[in-house]
């Protein structure tokens, strides 16, 4: 993958001596460069897109100081500056962060290439080309998942080697996080979005400059320097994201969480992920994590679909391993799913399954949470 244009293009806005842009994959997998006008934002340097996965994609303008104590900030958290792998698509913003961390710390960040999709082999490769002592990388759970299945000795050695891999964009498993543990690596879970210049929140704490809070509804709210301009061409929209209370300006996120005796942070999940079936409250997350448990199941998604009967019926995608089986060594339909876990989980369990091989992702490792809900509400009409 070619970034030079990407690196100048993001250098020269940087110092002001361009205009802001945004950055998207070609056909060929380099990353396209749009100048983009920003009226009514001063100091624009990026235009990141929002993920999708629940709507319309926002466009989210940073700023230089922002991006700047952003950068500062993942530095002192990391103890260090160093060389960064790419292995990200560069239009969301973990990905031109990787380039905006690297022009700020003065070092030459490594491409892996991405034309084929994220393997094993080209992650490796790429590792491979790092000469800095110090290194890092930004994953998403599906990445690390996919890169200790079955790692080899060199996967596992350049793994190793990195001082920091940020996990974010997507909730991380107990499991995936022990594994990497017992491997030896460093792994570092990141919370954050497009609107506060990506992960802003390291293993639970916020970052250096970031401020934490927790409305009365359990909403997590985010401040500090790191926060974005607003949104593009949307005022209405900013004004409902971002909020000024008591002179401190903060965004409003659509996930709950909670706060522990010493401040660190637990995300539980989305504010919208609370199905009412049957006149029952029913966590998704808490489904999702319980689903999870099942051997042979590796991963899960879980929403509410419409239903004649309950309201809302909740429905799970599940990504299986191989071709798990039952009990009767029989490869176990949604049915043979659905009626396991109505025998353990009773009420909560899911009405209508749809098993395969993987989740159904966007380009940034987040899961198509809209894709999934179309396939499962059509599924569940259909029976």
């Amino acid at each position: 993958m070619n970034i030079e244009p990407a690196l100048k293009a993001l250098a020269a806005a940087l110092h002001g001596e361009g205009s802001a842009v945004e950055l998207s994959a070609g056909p060929d997998g380099d990353p396209v460069v749009t100048p983009v006008p920003t009226p009514g934002f001063e100091d624009a340097v990026v235009v990141v897109r929002t993920s999708g996965s629940t709507g319309t994609p926002k466009a989210t303008v940073l700023t230089v100081d922002a991006l700047a104590a952003s950068s500062m900030a993942t530095a002192f958290a990391l103890k260090g500056e160093g060389q960064w792998l790419l292995a990200l698509p560069l239009q969301y913003v973990a990905g031109v962060q990787v380039l905006i961390r690297s022009l700020f710390a003065g070092t030459r960040p490594w491409a892996m290439d991405l034309s084929g999709g994220f393997t094993a082999d080209a992650f490796t490769a790429a590792a491979l080309e790092l000469t800095d002592k110090i290194r890092f990388t930004s994953l998403v759970p599906a990445q690390l998942q996919r890169l200790l299945a079955e790692p080899s000795a060199d996967t596992l050695a350049v793994l190793r080697r990195f001082n920091g891999i940020l996990l974010g964009g997507a909730p991380a498993s107990a499991e995936l996080l022990g594994s990497a543990r017992d491997a030896g690596l460093r792994v570092v879970t990141t919370y954050g979005a497009a609107e506060t210049c990506g992960g802003c929140v390291y293993d639970g704490y916020p970052l250096e400059g970031v401020a934490l809070r927790l409305a009365d509804d359990g909403r997590i709210h985010l401040g500090g320097s790191t926060l974005a301009a607003g949104y593009l061409g949307a005022p209405r929209q900013t004004a409902e994201a971002f909020v000024e209370e008591d002179g401190s300006r903060w965004y409003r996120t659509n996930d709950l969480g909670t706060l522990d005796a010493d401040g660190r942070l637990t995300v539980l999940g989305r504010a919208d992920d609370v199905i009412i079936t049957g006149g029952v409250k029913v966590s998704a997350a808490h489904v999702q994590a319980e689903l999870e448990k099942s051997d042979g199941v590796t991963a899960a998604f879980v929403a509410g679909v419409e239903s004649a009967k309950w309201g809302q019926a909740v429905a799970a995608y599940v990504a299986v391993a191989g071709t798990a089986s039952g009990p009767d060594g029989a490869a176990r339909d949604g049915a043979a799913w659905a009626e396991e876990w109505h025998r353990t989980l009773g009420l909560l369990a899911p009405k209508t399954v749809l098993p395969a091989g993987e989740l159904i992702m966007l380009p940034n490792g987040k899961p198509d949470r809209l894709a999934m809900i179309e396939r499962l509400n059509a599924l569940h009409q259909g029976k």
